[in-house]
């Protein structure tokens, strides 16, 4: 459906070349933001139903007295369902903070929100196949767990700055809904949360469809074979690289795509956007109003160096 759309606009109606440079990055570009934008507001909407019943101060009073274990696998279950990329994770993470919720927990959360989406998954299947994205989900759970663990065992609470600074995360209040009928209300809820979260990623959304288009349509395949698995630098670099870059998962799946169609490692592909994803710089910078710089680089070594890993192991397998 979205191939025969990209295929009329720009074949049909534009009477481009079928073969170009310029004719593959705009089929591209059309076929991907079409299929990526009605994939988001599907299953965005019901993702908002249920998320309806759940908000953040029902999960912090549920996870309190829990084992840290439990806890744990909690938080990776929730950062699945929750904020998109790294950035909008961290309202939940400084309220789950101020909440006295154990450090192991808060970080695994902070880690897994944005490395575990629901809706990049389910996008990922379709580019990698499922037993790609199965263990995808299952390193970015790991990574999680453990990395949490290493953040408190390591003493991280004494860098965290002002706890009274902190604000709680922002919820919408299911009081304030002027529907006394429960699906109406839920259908509000879903619409508005689908409505609010494209209106906050759109813009990173055009950019990874835009990056993916010209790397798909004007990258030079010979380069990208310097980035095979052969390469152990390969891995590395992605994830250095993907650190200054800011976007949530679904905007780098079209490049991701094209990455691999150029013939990219998929552990090296994997590991550079799992680096974008949970470990940006724009996110570094916002922590940093609350963690002293070690905590930060503790941070961002632990996450960097499983990543690492991970891309390594990944293209052992593939």
């Amino acid at each position: 459906m979205f191939e025969s759309l990209a295929d009329w606009l720009v074949f049909d109606l534009l009477e481009m070349p079928m073969q170009g440079h310029l004719s593959d990055t705009l089929h591209f570009f059309v076929m991907d933001i079409v299929k990526i934008f009605f994939m988001l507001a599907l299953i965005i909407y019901f993702m908002g139903l249920l998320r309806f019943h759940i908000s953040p101060e029902k999960v912090r009073d549920y996870l309190q007295g829990k084992s840290k274990f439990f806890a744990q696998l909690m938080a990776i279950a929730l950062g699945g369902v929750t904020p998109f990329c790294s950035c909008s994770s961290i309202p939940l993470f400084l309220g789950f903070l101020r909440a006295g919720i154990p450090l192991s927990v808060v970080f695994t959360f902070l880690i897994a929100s944005p490395m575990i989406n629901e809706i990049a998954v389910i996008i990922l299947i379709g580019v990698v196949g499922w037993k790609a994205t199965l263990m995808f989900v299952a390193a970015g759970a790991i990574i999680a767990f453990f990395g949490g663990i290493l953040m408190e065992k390591m003493g991280v609470e004494k860098y965290i700055l002002n706890y009274e600074a902190i604000k709680n995360a922002k919820t919408m209040s299911m009081e304030n809904l002027p529907i006394d009928n429960a699906w109406k209300k839920m259908h509000q809820y879903a619409t508005t949360e689908a409505k609010k979260i494209i209106a906050e990623i759109w813009k990173w959304v055009f950019l990874g469809v835009g990056i993916g288009a010209l790397f798909h349509g004007f990258f030079p395949l010979q380069w990208a074979e310097t980035l095979n698995s052969d390469n152990l630098f390969a891995v590395p670099m992605a994830v250095i690289v993907g650190v200054p870059l800011y976007s949530d998962e679904v905007g780098v799946i079209p490049l991701v795509e094209a990455m691999l169609l150029k013939g990219v490692a998929v552990g090296t592909t994997l590991a550079f956007m799992m680096s974008i994803a949970a470990i940006s710089l724009p996110e570094l910078l916002i922590l940093k109003k609350v963690m002293h710089w070690r905590a930060l680089a503790l941070f961002t070594g632990i996450v960097a160096v499983s990543i690492t890993l991970v891309g390594l192991l990944f293209n052992l397998i593939f």
